[in-house]
């Protein structure tokens, strides 16, 4: 399988035209077709559905959609791997790559940025936004340098910078809610009401063992990866989102309220990149600037 294939098969994909795709990549229609369906009969599958003389819109197979998304991640590293060996050894400059979640504690990621950025400003930053599970793929498969995570490191795979950042576990609620005119709120509040959990929360986790139930008991009418879309349920009147404060905003005219859980409930949050890690020099720098930044006293609004 070659790199100049896996370009025509995604100019094909993103077009949805062999026609506008040889034209995109300067070739005739005859030799993309050529090379496609030699790259299908490489792979012993079809990966493309060609439309009838009626509409000659390509849609993708199911092998076809996951060879895209396959290809995309190694044209990207491939990208990444040419950009940092060909860097001039007395330059610092190219890409960082980080995955998190949605947390107030990027703030950290934030400022260690802005001080490498005035010593090197040609080093540039990509945040990749997804679960826990998202970030431990992306980081596995080298598409990311650092990974923030919360709670317990496997520091079998992983080495960690341990944050003095923690996230307090609450309930994300409309304002004219039952359980609203509450400070805080226990298990036993929980117990009948429709909750809206996270994937990775909803298999069984931290936030389950509080409630002190078995998954299969609580009423779960909905799962998220992303806050802010949980909080558009919310908003509707679907059910209570558990997840981390600080994320959606709850002040001004908004309609809903976050309350934290009793007894508290968090995770500290730590920094983690694979082991034996060999960085780019960008990568190198930017985690010297964050053990600098994390070995000097929190400030308030971090505690």
């Amino acid at each position: 399988m070659e790199l100049r294939v896996l370009n025509y098969f995604l100019a094909i994909a993103r077009e949805q035209s062999i026609v506008h795709a040889a034209e995109s990549l300067h070739l005739s229609q005859p030799t993309l077709s050529t090379q496609i369906k030699g790259l299908e009969e490489e792979l012993g599958k079809q990966l493309l559905i060609r439309g009838t003389k009626g509409s000659r819109k390509i849609t993708l197979t199911e092998e076809g959609m996951i060879l895209r998304k396959r290809a995309e991640e190694i044209l990207d590293l491939v990208r990444r791997t040419e950009n940092e060996i060909t860097m001039s050894d007395d330059i610092v400059m190219g890409d960082v790559y980080i995955g998190t979640g949605e947390t107030d504690g990027v703030r950290l990621i934030a400022r260690a940025a802005q001080v490498l950025q005035t010593r090197h400003p040609g080093i540039h930053y990509h945040i990749c936004s997804g679960n826990s599970a998202y970030v431990s793929e992306y980081m596995d498969k080298g598409l990311i340098d650092f990974g923030i995570v919360f709670g317990d490191v496997d520091l079998k795979k992983y080495n960690a910078l341990e944050t003095s950042y923690s996230e307090t576990w609450g309930v994300l609620m409309r304002k004219d809610s039952v359980l609203a005119g509450l400070e805080s709120i226990t298990p036993d509040d929980l117990k009948d009401k429709p909750l809206i959990l996270s994937q990775q929360e909803s298999q069984g986790g931290s936030l389950t063992q509080w409630i002190g139930q078995e998954v299969s008991d609580l009423n779960i009418i909905a799962t998220y990866n992303l806050l802010y879309n949980a909080s558009l349920l919310v908003d509707e009147g679907l059910g209570y989102a558990m997840g981390y404060d600080k994320i959606i905003n709850t002040s001004g005219n908004s309609r809903l309220c976050f309350r934290p859980l009793k007894p508290r409930l968090g995770n500290k949050m730590s920094i983690i990149w694979k082991k034996y890690q060999i960085f780019s020099k960008p990568a190198e720098k930017f985690l010297e600037v964050l053990r600098e930044s994390l070995s000097q006293p929190k400030s308030t609004d971090e505690s």
